[in-house]
């Protein structure tokens, strides 16, 4: 009985923002690795963390993640995970996770807590 109530929650439509730390994902990565690394590194956390394996990550991201080159990616960043229903026809999921960067508070990310975000905003 406990397995269908999660399996239910897994089902919804939700939307949230966590904060990532990169800099402990990325330690000891290669320099000329660092960018591509980072996005693999999102698209997993994003996977465990809304249980969808189609992972979208937005152009926006890609360029933040990229902004300062391949070598120096922030060392956290603030993304809004969105799950959503696949509309596509021959789609082999019916969910699918779109990641957007998402607003950064003036005081900086440390310490910031998962937030659910209504999908009314």
């Amino acid at each position: 009985m406990v397995e269908k109530g999660a399996a239910g929650r897994k089902e919804e439509v939700v939307t949230r923002e966590y904060t990532i730390n990169l800099h402990k994902r990325l330690h000891g990565c290669t320099f000329k690795k660092k960018a591509p690394k980072a996005i693999k590194e999102i698209r997993k956390f994003a996977q465990k963390a809304m249980g969808t394996n189609d992972v979208r990550v937005d152009v926006k991201l890609n360029k933040s993640i990229w902004s300062k080159g391949i070598r120096s990616v922030p060392r956290r960043v603030r993304v809004r995970i969105a799950r959503k229903r696949n509309e596509e026809e021959d789609a082999k999921e019916e969910l699918y996770s779109l990641v957007t960067v998402a607003d950064v508070p003036e005081e900086g990310l440390k310490g910031l807590a998962t937030k659910i975000i209504d999908e009314t905003d």
